[in-house]
């Protein structure tokens, strides 16, 4: 969890600290105010990249050149300094954790797990293959990183490689074997590892889906991205001639995907969109509870806009289930009365005004009304 925050120019944030709750923050003010740019920072201290662009110029104030966010992370033995800076006239990457530099982004992310909750996040069932592939590697490189991360590194090479060959016409060779050979084992192992991963996940996200609407017979397939009764090397020879002619790889893990259903039809062709957005937060939030369950520790929730993405009676169910969750999560909104009265008392929460870029911690975060909160849950139930 983040126990100290400190930002210096990422957008309109110029100089700001904070020392959050290890509950639950509030972020409030008008648009534009730098509310968002908070969470855009937690999450550059957490992958050093931003989840709004892959730039790193919109990101860093217009009156700078380099951007730097501090945090202190509590650990089991204490807390840990962290610091990630991004400079833009080269581009540069800095990453220093406990007065060390670190050169591996992955090292850094198994360090403050993140999970992200805003607009974009919904396009997790409407969008393309590769979100729903990443986020099935979010669960199984926090789970099982040792064992992952080797082999996805594998994988990519061998895909690389044969990919090169493929363009370059050099398909008769022993060389194309021996990287079919290598992609296999990577591609083979990876698949057990994905196919575990969302074989515990189902249940953890039958039961946080159940406590958020009700919708029967919404189902999780993997499909680990090549015919599951036929060897991917089967695979690969068989469409070794459509592989040369398009210059890549059609078949393998890098093809995978989660298939969410309804009655055996794509949940996107029957829910309404409230209901798609549900849908997501409860594989989200199954994600928290299945890494606790796993690892024993938190990862930590940046959620933008939560009113304005969901109706009251929903919006108190996700609270609940952050607070049951235990864990450290950043909200943002527009007015702090959405979100004030959606927790039980003994939840430490921590509101904080934003505005023009500065941020200042309300003396009296709001909960003033638990009646209101109740009543609201028996509306809900």
């Amino acid at each position: 969890m983040i126990q100290q925050l400190s930002i210096t120019d990422i957008r309109n944030l110029s100089s700001v600290s904070i020392k959050p709750s290890l509950s639950v923050n509030v972020l409030y003010g008008l648009n534009g105010s730098g509310k968002t740019s908070v969470l855009e920072a937690i999450h550059i201290l957490g992958v050093a990249r931003s989840f709004r662009t892959s730039r790193i110029k919109p990101v860093i104030n217009r009156d700078a050149e380099v951007c730097t966010v501090f945090g202190r992370l509590g650990v089991t033995s204490g807390s840990i300094p962290v610091g990630v800076s991004r400079n833009l006239r080269d581009e540069t990457l800095q990453i220093r954790v406990s007065g060390e530099n670190l050169k591996s982004t992955s090292e850094l992310a198994r360090l403050l797990p993140l999970q992200v909750i805003n607009p974009d996040t919904f396009r997790l069932l409407e969008g393309s293959p590769k979100l729903r592939r990443n986020f099935i590697d979010w669960g199984v490189f926090h789970v099982k990183h040792h064992d992952f991360f080797p082999l996805w590194k594998r994988m990519q090479k061998a895909l690389k490689q044969r990919n090169s060959l493929l363009r370059h016409g050099r398909i008769n060779g022993s060389e194309l074997i021996s990287w079919n050979v290598e992609f296999e084992k990577a591609a083979n192992a990876i698949d057990v590892l994905r196919s575990d991963y969302i074989q515990r996940l189902t249940p953890v996200f039958n039961e946080v889906l159940s406590e958020l609407t009700d919708l029967e017979n919404l189902t999780l397939q993997y499909y680990r991205g090549w015919d599951k009764e036929r060897s991917l090397n089967e695979v690969l020879g068989s469409g070794l001639a459509r592989d040369a002619q398009s210059g890549y790889t059609h078949s393998g893990p890098q093809r995978a995907d989660l298939r969410i259903r309804v009655d055996k039809v794509s949940a996107v062709d029957i829910l309404s969109r409230g209901q798609m957005k549900l849908v997501v937060c409860a594989l989200k939030l199954a994600q928290g509870f299945l890494y606790k369950e796993l690892s024993g520790k938190q990862c930590v929730f940046l959620v933008d806009d939560l009113p304005s993405e969901l109706d009251i009676p929903h919006r108190l169910a996700l609270c609940q289930l952050f607070q049951k969750m235990n864990c450290q999560t950043f909200i943002t909104c527009v007015e702090k009365e959405a979100l004030e009265d959606c927790w039980l008392p003994e939840t430490e929460v921590k509101m904080f005004h934003v505005k023009h870029g500065q941020i200042t911690l309300d003396d009296n975060p709001g909960q003033q009304s638990i009646r209101r909160a109740e009543s609201l849950e028996i509306e809900h139930e």
